[in-house]
């Protein structure tokens, strides 16, 4: 399995819109597609800032192209994401991922 994961911030008033929007643009639109296996959002206001690290889980690199297109090191932005980020990393990393449940 591998997670895809990007890191990111927005103004603290702004964290739980752009949880929710993230939700609707980003995230949820990756768990539909085939070899997708899940996604996890992480978030923490620090200052004045609200820090963003989402990770979403596909079974194969071929499958991460499904969602990033051929060049997988860079992160995909959504039409809105202007509007909220302050800080974002224009590319992710890729880990091989051992996931356990219960």
């Amino acid at each position: 399995m591998i997670a895809r994961v990007w890191r990111g911030a927005t103004r603290a008033e702004d964290a739980d819109t752009y949880a929710a929007y993230i939700e609707s643009s980003g995230t949820g639109s990756a768990r539909k597609l085939a070899g997708a296996r899940g996604s996890l959002v992480l978030r923490r206001v620090v200052g004045d800032r609200a820090e963003f690290e989402t990770i979403i889980l596909f079974d194969s690199l071929d499958d991460v192209r499904t969602f990033a297109g051929d060049d997988i090191e860079k992160a995909v932005f959504f039409p809105e994401d202007d509007r909220y980020l302050v800080e974002r990393d224009l590319g992710v990393s890729h880990y091989e991922a051992d996931v356990q449940t219960g």
